[in-house]
């Protein structure tokens, strides 16, 4: 014999009402996991979604490996990790977390923005791109665009630009193969630095205190020596090598 709460429940599932099934859902925290080598930046993450209703910080790693192991067991909705981490950098780590979990989203939080990168972690399979400076400001409009599947990019780039490149530019994953082992002169090395970061040849140049024309020949110099066919190809070296200062 049915008690009154499985009458009352039958009824309105026969209406095409679940009354307990919609409140699990409607209860359901949307689940985050923290990436970041810095205690300090998971901790400043952490206070700023405690703040936030709905949203769970399910855990905190501190390197790209430790971030796709924890994803591959615990299948959380959003991954927000640092571009530069031990172990695996945010880019191979936002390949294999969305090849684990494809129900997992991902953004990356950098120091440094420029249009290459923004393009590469496109390319990663990452949904937006935050500049760290721009958190407290940005972020949580970055979760709630990740939570509607939008992609969402920091201010200085416009979203159109990357809804352009979700709908016409290549999602292939870029060559994982080794590091090229040709040495770099400590001045290539500075110039590959500053180029990734996003800085102009113009201010590479103000930077090192040499002239343009210096700067542009150092890049052609690592372009060759290198064998790049892009910039892109620089610009991932540069983050595969740890370049990009964290």
């Amino acid at each position: 014999m049915q008690s009154k709460d499985e009458k009352r429940g039958a009824l309105a599932r026969s209406n095409g009402f679940d009354p307990p099934q919609t409140s699990r859902i409607a209860s359901r925290a949307y689940r985050v996991l923290l990436v970041d080598d810095h205690a300090v930046v998971r901790r400043g993450l952490k206070a700023l979604f405690d703040e936030r209703p709905g949203i769970e910080v399910c855990g905190e790693v501190a390197s790209g490996a430790q971030a796709v192991d924890f994803v591959r067991r615990n299948k959380p909705d959003l991954a927000i990790m640092d571009l530069t981490l031990p172990e695996m950098n945010g880019l191979d780590a936002a390949r294999l977390i969305r090849q684990e979990s494809p129900s997992t989203q991902v953004l990356i939080l950098s120091m440094h923005f420029s249009n290459e990168l923004a393009r590469e972690v496109l390319r990663a399979g990452a949904l937006g791109y935050v500049l760290k400076s721009d958190a407290d400001a940005e972020l949580l409009a970055a979760v709630d665009h990740a939570r509607r599947h939008l992609p969402f990019f920091t201010s200085t780039l416009a979203n159109t630009m990357a809804q352009n490149f979700v709908a016409t530019g290549s999602s292939a994953p870029a060559d994982a193969g080794p590091l090229p082992g040709t040495p770099l002169t400590e001045r290539e090395v500075q110039v590959v630095q500053l180029l990734a970061e996003g800085k102009s040849n113009k201010e590479v140049a103000i930077t090192l205190g040499v002239s343009t024309r210096t700067v542009e020949s150092h890049r052609n110099h690592v372009m060759r020596k290198m064998n790049f066919s892009s910039f892109s190809e620089l610009v991932r070296f540069a983050i595969r090598a740890n370049l990009v200062n964290p």
